[in-house]
């Protein structure tokens, strides 16, 4: 009997499982769409489409290859997303889960008219009002109560919770605060980098959040994986250094 054989292929697939068994929580894949200058939206917000059809396709395939697609509040009140796979064919749909520490959430958006259909899980902190508890446990929304951190949620016990939940692989979309947050705490294993030919100047907003960095060395370093040609767009595949 032959063992170890194709051993770093066997690892790479079952990444997702293997985090959440060594490091207790789940593999986490951080999707940016940017300009060539880093931005995600002008300065007066628009931000659809800065990457073209390709792109938003291949998300897709992105969001049907994880357990679950993750946001935080911001982008859940700027863009009222569906965070559905679409235009696939897919047995299950992946668990929508949002970072809300108030759960100031719009309780007439897209989420909340499909949460009895698609599963919805609602991350909120201690201080968040019963009211908007019960509110949303009563359109169908799964809630755990997270300790505050200093990004607002503790992202580690976030991620933690997920895992516990039975979360192997989860795709963070946004936004910039989120990423940031979990950029800081280490806690981006991917980073999947959708470029568009566009460039929106420093007054746009920009993809990550503040870092507080003083020194290149305190960087989150990634090492380049794979670049690819989608659409007239790039796709490039970082993994943590």
């Amino acid at each position: 009997m032959d063992c170890g054989t194709l051993a770093d292929a066997a690892e790479h697939i079952q990444r997702g499982f293997l985090s959440r068994i060594r490091l207790g929580r789940p593999l986490l894949t951080l999707k940016l769409a940017t300009s060539l200058d880093g931005r995600i939206a002008t300065a007066s917000g628009e931000s659809r489409w800065i990457t073209g059809p390709g792109a938003r396709a291949w998300v897709h395939l992105m969001r049907a290859s994880h357990d679950a697609v993750l946001i935080g509040a911001g982008t859940a009140r700027a863009d009222d997303p569906q965070l559905t796979v679409r235009g696939l064919s897919v047995r299950r749909q992946p668990v929508r889960v949002v970072a809300a520490r108030h759960l100031d959430l719009p309780q007439d958006g897209a989420l909340a008219r499909t949460a009895r259909e698609v599963p919805l899980w609602l991350i909120h902190g201690p201080d968040a009002p019963e009211e908007a508890r019960s509110a949303w446990a009563a359109l169908g929304a799964r809630l755990f109560e997270m300790p505050a951190g200093p990004d607002g949620l503790d992202m580690a016990a976030l991620l933690a919770a997920l895992a516990a939940a039975g979360l192997t692989r989860v795709l963070c979309e946004g936004g910039g605060q989120l990423a940031a947050a979990l950029l800081r705490q280490r806690l981006v294993d991917d980073l999947a980098l959708f470029s568009a030919g566009l460039v929106l100047g420093s007054e746009a907003h920009a993809a990550i959040g503040s870092l507080a960095l003083h020194r290149l060395a305190d960087a989150p370093s990634f090492r380049l994986h794979e670049v690819q040609r989608v659409g007239a767009d790039t796709l490039s595949i970082w993994t943590k250094a």
